[in-house]
């Protein structure tokens, strides 16, 4: 088995950056332009995997028509969900709220936002929808269009690491990710794309 996992942001959605989890804002233009560039005409994989969130969906629905690939979504690579934080920019949050933001990245377990899907069960999901991939899928290579949550996640499952752990690891929008599965289990081949736009 030699399983290889790119995992993709999706870009940046109409109205900015905001804590969205399970709002489903399309791309915007720039959105667009920077997930086609980070791809950059390539296309090395057999499958694509999504998130049907639609900032996810449409892209993943253009790529695999573009180059006839399969296409599945898979509601657990929806990106976590936020609570009472969803819909609002960092910027709104604090003022509401002075620090939030802070506490919460230095502590995702116990400073989640009121309502917020619990991380324990946003990792569990995650890595169920992984742990099914790589039963199935075990010599191809997917692109997974997902979020900075799930990929967060998917590194957490990927190397072992705790995932209040995965926090601290910056994803910017249409970043592309590298990971190989076999049997010596997975490997981060690479993080982050230089042509994606931050």
């Amino acid at each position: 088995m030699s399983l290889v996992i790119d995992l993709m942001r999706h870009g940046e959605p109409v109205g900015g950056r905001r804590y969205r989890g399970q709002i489903d804002d399309p791309l915007s233009e720039k959105g667009w332009a920077q997930m086609w560039g980070a791809v950059a005409g390539a296309s090395p994989w057999t499958r694509v995997v999504s998130s049907p969130l639609m900032r996810c969906r449409a892209f993943a629905e253009a790529l695999a028509a573009q180059h006839g690939m399969p296409l599945e979504f898979d509601t657990r690579l929806m990106e976590g969900g936020f609570g009472e934080w969803e819909g609002h920019s960092a910027a709104e949050i604090e003022a509401a709220s002075p620090g939030a933001v802070a506490r919460f990245k230095a502590d995702p377990v116990g400073a989640r936002p009121a309502g917020a899907e619990p991380l324990e069960d946003f990792h569990a999901r995650v890595t169920a929808a992984l742990d099914e991939l790589v039963a199935r899928h075990a010599s191809e290579h997917l692109l997974v269009v997902g979020h900075a949550g799930v990929m967060r996640m998917a590194l957490a499952w990927a190397l072992h690491m705790p995932a209040a752990h995965a926090y601290r690891i910056d994803v910017a929008p249409a970043t592309l990710t590298r990971l190989r599965i076999d049997s010596a289990g997975a490997r981060l081949i690479f993080h982050g794309n230089p042509r994606a736009e931050s």
